[in-house]
């Protein structure tokens, strides 16, 4: 079980700072000692060689277990790109398009409508969509579909319709499928972006194209190939001692142990494999997939993805209309100069934005606190990972992303 996913460099030799770079461990280590996390990992790449990387504080609080650059992380919904990566598989081979109609790799859609409000007794209002929704709606969160876990409000119409279906109960993709597909959609497909549960139906449309599980996909086209030996939908009872203990942090409450508040952990091979917040990975075994992206679809010769897939699925797909509108998730934002491609992310026009990247960053994070960027402009990324939920998290990939800007200025690209 290697512990650098890549061959390593001195900052140095890749055109960064030590000294530097130290900053970045310092700023985590303060989260540390202020008790708002437990521990972190984290590993900065660039020109294809790992130049830092640290693993700092404890893995679990209680046995005061030090935190290891081999830890697992459940990393939520760092589940995403993975899941776009798989989709982008089969697009290379010729098997879907951006603009097909989810129904018709998934005919269970076809009749599906869009929630107009309530009428004055409080019933929802149905109509028929705009349009069909299509497959670049679901990578970009404008198919109208919504999240609807136990932790969404249940005064929203939609969720709440998601709650009672109990769609999150499902025994696979396909039975969410079947839960899913005649709830209504939360607008009109395209008019609006809400985070969702998008992901998961390419799971399931995954599923339906090649006849294999989305776990086994995975496996065969991406993990093996690319080396990622630890990165699956359950934890062995072998490697349980490795899996940082889950945290809730409360405003002035010290870290309290968390069952995962979406599904249960798994120790074997789970029946649903949930596309958009299932995968336990290790920061190392990421930094693989990140290396990929940045690679253009190759990583140490194996090519998993052709240019024009990497392309395609780094690029920006929202109309500016949507980006100018702006929206919100955890710590994730669209608006000037940040766009979102598929299943993650990018950035336009850093400047506008005002973080310190390069033109074309992708990334995205988890629940608990887990976070990626790959840089193309610098040939740089970044993997950190905790586990801590909390309202009030420290944004921590936004922090990172500060120090290592100021590093990135005189550094040769």
């Amino acid at each position: 079980m290697p512990l650098t996913p890549l061959p390593i460099a001195s900052p140095d030799e890749v055109g960064l700072s030590g000294a530097g770079l130290a900053t970045l461990d310092a700023a985590l280590q303060a989260h540390i000692d202020a008790g708002t996390i437990a521990g972190a990992v984290m590993i900065v790449a660039r020109q294809g060689r790992v130049c830092h990387q640290a693993a700092l504080g404890r893995r679990d609080v209680a046995s005061d277990a030090p935190a290891r650059i081999d830890d697992l992380f459940r990393i939520f919904s760092m589940t995403k790109p993975i899941t776009a990566a798989a989709m982008m598989s089969l697009w290379d081979e010729g098997r879907w398009t951006l603009d097909d109609p989810i129904a018709l790799h998934l005919p269970e859609f076809a009749g599906v409508e869009v929630c107009a409000g309530k009428d004055g007794e409080g019933r929802m209002v149905l109509e028929a969509p705009q349009r069909p929704p299509t497959l670049r709606d679901l990578f970009t969160h404008t198919a109208g579909l919504s999240y609807g876990t136990r932790l969404s409000d249940p005064n929203d119409p939609v969720d709440a319709v998601y709650q009672a279906a109990g769609v999150w109960d499902a025994r696979d993709l396909a039975d969410m499928v079947t839960r899913l597909a005649p709830l209504p959609l939360a607008y009109h497909p395209g008019t609006s972006w809400r985070y969702s549960l998008g992901m998961d139906v390419e799971g399931a449309i995954i599923e339906r194209l090649t006849g294999q599980t989305l776990a086994a996909v995975m496996k065969q086209r991406l993990f093996d190939p690319l080396g990622m030996t630890e990165t699956r939908f359950f934890t062995p009872p072998a490697d349980r001692a490795r899996l940082a203990t889950l945290y809730l942090k409360s405003p002035g409450q010290p870290l309290t142990e968390l069952d995962n508040p979406m599904f249960a952990d798994a120790s074997r091979e789970p029946p649903l494999a949930w596309g958009g917040a299932g995968l336990v990975s290790t920061a190392s075994d990421y930094v693989r997939f990140a290396a990929m992206l940045l690679g253009r679809g190759s990583l140490d010769g194996k090519r998993v993805l052709s240019d024009a897939a990497v392309d395609l699925m780094l690029k920006n797909h929202l109309s500016q209309a949507l980006i100018e509108r702006g929206f919100v998730m955890g710590h994730q934002r669209i608006g000037p100069g940040r766009g979102f491609a598929l299943n993650g992310s990018v950035f336009t026009d850093p400047a506008l934005a005002g973080v310190a990247v390069g033109r074309g960053t992708y990334q995205w994070d988890g629940a608990a606190g887990t976070w990626f960027w790959i840089d193309p402009a610098y040939d740089l990324l970044c993997v950190g990972m905790t586990q801590t939920m909390s309202y009030t998290a420290p944004a921590l990939q936004a922090e990172m992303q500060a120090l290592l800007g100021r590093l990135l200025v005189d550094a040769p690209a």
